[in-house]
């Protein structure tokens, strides 16, 4: 089990880059895979996750060439292309690779296995099974093909109009899919925008969409067409990087080519509101998505009301942003933030315990958390419970805290930030 520590730094300076966005990174190679043609992904970020949306094509018969670590070659055959895989299509912790590939899944003639890691068979797949078998899937597994292992075969599918109870953007990405595969028209409502990768990157694959008030339609019988996909940097691995140039004394940073595409930058209102210097020039578009420079220096913040159709727009951000809060005067709420409860783990609650561990007062509310502002934190060891970004979080605390910070099984965070612990010491000044 890996332990790193990260001890206080007086600052953090300079020009950093962040890995390639997981989200864009999962669409990627799986257009790639269903589409016709060569697609090339540069960018993409080799963490364990994306290497298991990689390792389930492979299986199902699609040629993958990784030329280096962040550059991917995708040899699609269309989605007849698609074989039948031979052992189990395995996820590992990648709640992306599976909610997106069952909506794959559900419109091939063929059975297929599916199952992943601890943390995946706590996650519910009810919310997309339910509707898959709405459009004529066959899908069992355990509890009634709410958790995995799932076997599904697919096939003959019929358009749904769906109205999803939460904002998910892989419930509506696992649909779209499968609705390209299905006779008719397929909807997706849903009670906040959620975040757009999909509805971005379909059309530069040659589909055909229609955005509406509240949600996205498509027609299915789409041929996909296989392209360049360039990847920006993930604004939610930048996002650790910000705050931590926010609340180190003396910081001023610099964070190139980060993908700002408005449904993931609610960090960063978030983060003005709170009186954070975030400075942001938008350098261009890649394949959809608009680019840019983020700046940070750092600030005297106070504590803000966070809620409503904000959260779906930094919901992978609320562990680092509950950090930053403990510097901020006043207290922090965040409301409205229940779906944290089933991520890598129940968020809410493991942030809350992990930050008291360093002396912060975090008070856990059933949708969210209520921070005191201008706490000092106290060095201590922190377990990243194998989740990312609690990892990321704790780190980013060790900033500040008294005596540095430990932090328990690391390792998780290479999933969607492999150099991240060298990343913060190239910036620190101590």
């Amino acid at each position: 089990m890996k332990t790193l520590t990260i001890q206080p730094a007086d600052s953090l300076r300079g020009d950093v880059t962040v890995p390639g966005d997981k989200s864009i990174s999962h669409r990627a190679v799986m257009f790639g895979a269903v589409a016709r043609g060569t697609t090339r992904v540069e960018g993409f970020l080799p963490g364990a996750d994306c290497l298991s949306t990689i390792s389930c094509f492979r299986r199902m018969g699609v040629a993958i060439e990784q030329e280096s670590e962040t550059v991917v070659t995708v040899h699609g055959r269309g989605w007849e292309g698609l074989t039948e895989p031979e052992s189990f299509l395995d996820v590992g912790n990648s709640g992306t690779t599976i909610r997106l590939m069952l909506g794959i899944l559900a419109g091939l003639p063929f059975y297929s296995a599916v199952i992943g890691d601890e943390s995946i068979a706590r996650r519910p797949m009810d919310r997309v099974v339910d509707p898959l078998r709405q459009m004529g899937a066959w899908i069992e597994g355990r509890k009634n093909g709410s958790f995995t292992p799932l076997g599904i075969r697919g096939g003959n599918l019929e358009g749904v109009e769906h109205v999803s109870p939460v904002a998910s953007a892989q419930v509506k990405s696992c649909l779209l899919l499968a609705g390209l595969q299905a006779d008719g028209v397929t909807r997706i409502r849903e009670p906040h925008r959620s975040r757009d990768h999909t509805e971005r990157m379909l059309p530069a694959f040659g589909v055909e969409l229609t955005r509406e008030e509240g949600g996205v339609s498509l027609r299915g019988g789409q041929q996909l067409s296989g392209r360049d996909v360039r990847v920006p940097g993930d604004i939610s691995s930048a996002a650790f990087l910000i705050a931590a140039a926010l609340i180190v004394p003396g910081s001023r940073v610099t964070i190139r080519n980060v993908g700002l595409n408005p449904t993931r930058t609610g960090i960063l209102d978030t983060f003005r509101e709170m009186g954070g210097a975030v400075e942001v020039e938008e350098t261009g578009e890649w394949t959809g998505e608009p680019v840019g420079d983020i700046t940070v220096t750092a600030s005297s913040l106070r504590g803000v009301e966070v809620k409503g159709d904000r959260i779906p727009r930094l919901i992978d951000e609320i562990p680092i942003l509950a950090v930053v809060a403990t510097q901020a005067d006043g207290p922090t709420v965040i409301r409205d933030a229940a779906e944290l409860k089933v991520k890598e783990t129940n968020r809410i609650s493991v942030t809350a315990q992990e930050l008291r561990r360093l002396g912060a007062v975090v008070e856990e509310t059933p949708d969210g958390l209520i921070i005191k502002g201008r706490t000092p934190l106290t060095g201590d060891r922190c377990d990243s419970h194998g989740d990312h970004r609690i990892g990321m979080a704790a780190a980013v605390a060790g900033l500040i805290a008294d005596g540095g910070v430990s932090v328990s099984r690391a390792g998780a965070i290479d999933v969607s930030f492999p150099g991240f612990f060298e990343t913060l010491n190239r910036l620190a000044h101590r």
